[in-house]
């Protein structure tokens, strides 16, 4: 395993936690030897490690039951991969740290607007093991399902996320859903509110181009990083004990500005290779982003929604351009081909 210098000192000398993002077995022990201590996944990242990895899951896809169809089929082979990887974090979920030890498994994405569809699901997830984490879509419907997720004690986070109007909806659930589980003196699980930092910069970056903005590129990419600090700060002035989570990032720049915060960054193999060039051990997550990038970044709308706390109601949370471009990412990439990968032993030869 390469030795990850950034990455030890992110997980070991700072308040951020760092999960690796990917369900490939080789790729994750290397996570996990450079200090990861949680994991995500995705119906994407599902289909690639059952589809490229298919020798390391034959004996537990040998387990389930043949003739598997539609969405009851997708859901047993998310559940054959991440189950597996919540038995391999359980050591570390039992040292009782926050945010250690747990892993992702997403709720159908073609269902993103049905609330009664995706809390049925949840429950089943939430199910298969004590440190599972549901990931629900931060769109009007997934935030109310997200708050009867935390008033039953579920581990659970938003995804599909990144604006702050979104995370600011979810924190704000979460603490409702605490409230009603006092009431019934039900123990909230882990609570995160995902926000795809680089998926918000490449869809603005089109955005830009489009509406040729003054923003330019240096612009466009300190775009999510600005939206991730202003939550943040909102987070702590508010005491939402929500764990904001870093994710969808596309350069090393993305965990450096960010590094230092009590949150948990979501890290993919890709991002995590390029940091092993970065000698700079400084926590930056309150180093504000240059006004005059934000000034310029304003000019768009768009941006503007995403960086301004009332920039959206939740009913235009399922509509913004990169909660489009991510969920058909999902869909088209992840589960529909979930629904035909053929598991029985002719396609793991």
């Amino acid at each position: 395993m390469k030795e990850n210098g950034f990455l030890k000192w992110l997980s070991g000398s700072t308040r951020s936690v760092y999960w690796h993002d990917s369900a490939i077995r080789c790729e994750q022990l290397e996570g996990f030897s450079n200090g990861a201590a949680g994991m995500t996944t995705n119906p994407f990242l599902v289909n690639a490690t059952l589809r490229g990895d298919t020798a390391f899951w034959r004996n537990r896809l040998d387990h389930l039951p043949k003739g598997l169809q539609g969405d009851v089929k997708v859901e047993e082979l998310v559940r054959c991969v991440t189950g597996f990887y919540a038995e391999q974090m359980l050591p570390i979920r039992r040292m009782g740290i926050p945010g250690k030890g747990y892993v992702c498994a997403q709720v159908n994405p073609n269902r993103t607007g049905d609330a009664e569809y995706m809390f049925e699901q949840a429950k089943r997830i939430a199910s298969w093991a004590t440190n599972v984490v549901v990931k629900l879509p931060a769109t009007a419907a997934g935030i109310e399902v997200y708050e009867e997720c935390v008033a039953l004690g579920h581990n659970v986070a938003a995804t599909v996320s990144f604006t702050v109007p979104q995370v600011l909806a979810v924190g704000e659930a979460r603490e409702r859903g605490k409230r009603r589980a006092a009431k019934n003196g039900t123990t909230p699980g882990l609570g995160i509110a995902v926000m795809m930092v680089g998926r918000l910069d490449d869809y603005l970056r089109d955005v830009a181009h489009d509406s040729r903005a003054r923003a330019g590129e240096q612009d466009i990419v300190n775009a999510g990083t600005a939206c991730m600090k202003r939550a943040y700060g909102l987070f702590n002035e508010r005491g939402y004990d929500t764990f904001l989570m870093p994710a969808g990032c596309r350069g090393v720049n993305h965990v450096i500005d960010l590094a230092g915060a009590k949150v948990i960054m979501s890290i993919a193999p890709k991002i995590a290779k390029m940091l092993m060039d970065v000698n700079q051990f400084e926590e930056r997550i309150d180093v504000p982003v240059d006004p005059d990038v934000i000034d310029r970044l304003m000019d768009m709308n768009e941006f503007r929604k995403a960086y301004e706390v009332d920039g959206m109601k939740p009913a235009d949370f399922i509509t913004f351009g990169s909660s489009n471009r991510t969920t058909t990412q999902f869909i088209e990439c992840g589960w529909n081909p979930l629904a035909d990968f053929d598991y029985g032993a002719g396609e793991l030869l």
